[in-house]
């Protein structure tokens, strides 16, 4: 029988990681990482990239392919055929520009004094990854490189198959830009020195989608004979160095990336902690079993296809939120003061706009241990910036979409049982969040004076800026009340009311409107709009996608339209108006719904809470069968830091959290005939298909440890107690 070491193992803490590694223990019986696909998602518009790294780790070491565009967010791109090097960090899914630290490629033969001649023609078929590791080979040097990783370091191996002039480019000056000139002059300082024959270190500022300070120590196992400094761009001030070293063909040259925000000595102690030897095919193990170690969490029954699908959903949304805190829990704050995590580790890359909504109602499910650290993490952030972090990376703020969803993770937690964190604290924040207005997207003055954004005193996306806010909102009441908070959860619930202020019943559309109280017109609600389009009043979607943004009182929102019966026709229409759009961010379309976009996620689920269980049923399958491949350009939108795969791993099991901070879980219809939830004290909770198949993709009945159930939802509280589910299929 199978342990799971979710369970078995002492969430012991190890320098400032916890620790559940299966080589403390046993080996988990079966390898969980054969059904990954580090490649799934690593087309166009997918985002995702192949490389290694390790369970929220800060270090994501992968291959670049391109670098100027919204196309090269994660710098890869199945389809090409040309790699320019490796860098240390990368994102994951996402639809913005940053990171991609520390470029080094290595080269042979003549060295040249341009930076882009050391590009190498590659062969897909001589490529290869698993979770934690990455190889392929280079063809105009004419080398293997390998790549693995710790939390806090990267560890490349490169073989000279000729060893004519083995070197390495060190890129200090790379990094993802939306443009030519941005690539060029995104380095505002670099630093770097030679400790000895083996060891550079450095440090460099640069500015692209957060103002970043990283500081590296890299180290090579031969020291280096020769380095060539590579001339500089009239904008660029990150430095090019071409490193040589004395090898013969066939040899081995391995090399060690450490990273740190808070100084070349923090970078220091990070690969001291984690890689003190050279031991690359130790580390590349490690990296295995700690991936095959939560990969275990879940046991799915399925097909191979539905595997992978379903193993890559899973790795792909435990990699972020990243751990950026050092091995001794210092970290850089978005003062850009060095001080210490209060629990002893710090978290950033939140992508909240996406991951409240699954990915973070995942993680209470499968990852608790994480929850109080990204809910303390949140919280040290806010207290610095003085709010919660909007969109988080490497410690600061972008500014990148709208509400402020920090507010639902905190309240779902709580809401969840979980106390690692100080509730008053956390409520200040949330309270400061949502009544002191700051530089960007938080008038609450405004707000309260109508009741709503209104479309001619905000500039862009006033719908969507108020329908989010109300959301967080309602979150706010919510832990309000549970805290005893009498005045403040009368505040925020009324609030939580404000999205009737823009619901048109002429139209039955959420539309902008005047601080007059008139709508804005004309008005075309199938228009999608942008946070860049001038006068939009949508995120990345249009009226018809935002209509239905009231997650927290569907009832209320059925009552707005008058019944379940326009509801449900309105929804209907939805599914089967034709959108036409070339909005990026604006995929997987079925109809005007958007399943590439998170505003669109909940929506399949609202048939179920309006009387027509079967129609989110149909939808669900569709959606499974159209969307998500397992094959590069398998997802149909960017993933979102896991929110995608979050949807996915969710609706498989048949439920779906439309309304996060509730702690309930609508139920769709399950995907795959048997999935098997380990959770943390020991429990299962089992998931059963009874005769699912292609045909039989409705619910006939549930009965919950043997006894008939029905309501329209499960309680998280239901799963935690651990025992089986079973849908009855027709």
């Amino acid at each position: 029988m199978k342990k799971s070491f979710y369970f078995l193992c002492t969430l012991a803490l190890t320098g400032t990681l916890f620790s559940c590694n299966p080589t403390e223990n046993e080996p988990a019986e079966t390898d969980y990482t054969k059904y990954v696909n580090t490649f799934i998602g690593a087309a166009d518009n997918g985002h995702t990239f192949p490389g290694a790294c390790r369970p929220f780790g800060m270090i994501q070491t992968s291959p670049v392919t391109g670098a100027v565009g919204w196309r090269y967010c994660s710098e890869y791109v199945n389809s090409d055929s040309i790699i320019w090097g490796f860098t240390q960090t990368h994102l994951n899914g996402t639809g913005c520009m940053d990171l991609g630290d520390v470029l080094v490629m290595p080269v042979t033969g003549t060295r040249t004094r341009a930076w882009d001649a050391y590009r190498s023609r590659f062969s897909k078929k001589l490529e290869a990854a698993t979770p934690g590791y990455y190889t392929v080979e280079l063809t105009e040097p004419n080398v293997k490189a390998e790549l693995t990783a710790t939390p806090h370091a990267a560890l490349h191996r490169y073989t000279y198959h000729n060893a004519d002039s083995a070197s390495v480019l060190i890129d200090l000056q790379h990094g993802p830009t939306w443009n030519e000139n941005q690539y060029h002059s995104q380095v505002k300082e670099c630093e770097v020195n030679w400790e000895d024959a083996q060891t550079l270190t450095g440090h460099v500022r640069n500015s692209v989608w957060v103002n970043q300070d990283y500081f590296f120590v890299m180290k090579f196992n031969r020291p280096v004979t020769d380095s060539l400094y590579l001339p500089m761009g009239e904008t660029e001030k990150g430095k090019r160095i071409i490193a040589s070293f004395d090898m013969q063909p066939g040899e081995e040259l391995l090399m060690k990336v450490a990273l740190s925000t808070t100084g070349i000595e923090g970078a220091r102690k990070n690969m001291e902690a984690e890689v003190p030897a050279w031991d690359f095919e130790g580390v590349k193990k490690t990296a295995h079993d700690d991936w095959n170690s939560y990969l275990s969490r879940i046991d799915v029954t399925g097909t191979e296809d539905e595997k992978t699908n379903f193993y890559t959903c899973f790795y792909h949304a435990l990699i972020q939120p990243n751990q950026i805190s050092d091995v001794d829990g210092l970290y850089r704050n978005a003062a850009d003061s060095v001080v210490k995590a209060g629990t002893g580790t710090f978290y950033s890359t939140f992508s909240l706009w996406d991951t409240y909504r699954a990915a973070h109602p995942f993680y209470t499910l499968m990852v608790p241990e994480k929850v109080d650290g990204f809910v303390n993490s949140l919280v040290e952030q806010s207290e610095v910036q003085g709010f919660l972090p909007i969109w988080g990376l490497w410690g600061k703020e972008t500014y990148t979409m709208v509400g402020n969803h920090g507010v639902s993770v905190i309240a779902e937690a709580y809401r969840k049982g979980f106390r690692g964190f100080d509730a008053e604290r956390a409520f200040n924040a949330i309270k400061q969040t949502q009544t002191v207005s700051h530089k960007q997207k938080s008038d609450w003055e405004t707000y309260m004076k109508y009741g709503y954004f209104p479309t001619d005193l905000i500039k862009t996306e006033s719908v969507s800026s108020s329908l989010e806010s109300v959301y967080d909102d309602y979150a706010a009441a919510d832990m309000a009340k549970r805290m005893g908070k009498t005045e403040d959860a009368a505040y925020f619930s009324k609030r939580a009311d404000f999205y009737k202020n823009l619901f048109d019943t002429e139209t039955q559309f959420m539309r902008p409107r005047n601080s007059n109280g008139t709508w804005k017109t004309p008005f075309n609600p199938s228009q999608v709009a942008h946070a860049e389009s001038t006068g939009g009043d949508y995120t990345e979607g249009n009226a018809w996608q935002y209509t239905w943004h009231v997650q927290h009182d569907v009832p209320g929102l059925i009552s707005l339209f008058g019944g379940e019966e326009p509801f449900l026709n309105k929804l209907d229409s939805l599914f089967t108006l034709k959108l036409e759009t070339t909005q990026a961010d604006v995929t997987g379309l079925i109809g005007q719904y958007a399943h590439g976009n998170e505003p669109s996620h909940h929506i399949t689920y609202l048939y179920a809470l309006a009387g027509r269980p079967e129609r989110t049923q149909e939808l669900v399958r569709e959606i499974f069968d159209t969307q998500y491949h397992p094959e590069p350009d398998g997802l149909c939108g960017n993933d979102d830091c896991g929110q995608m795969s979050a949807w996915y791993m969710f609706s498989a099991m048949g439920f779906y959290p439309v309304d996060p901070v509730s702690g309930n879980y609508v139920f769709g219809a399950p995907q795959m005939p048997k999935i098997v939830l380990h959770l943390a004290d020991g429990k299962t909770f089992t998931v059963i298909a009874d005769g699912i198949s292609k045909e039989h993709k409705y619910i006939d009945s549930i009965t919950l440890n043997g006894e008939p159930y029905t309501k329209n939802y499960i309680s998280h509280e239901d799963i935690l107690k651990g025992g089986t589910l079973v849908y009855k299929m027709k």
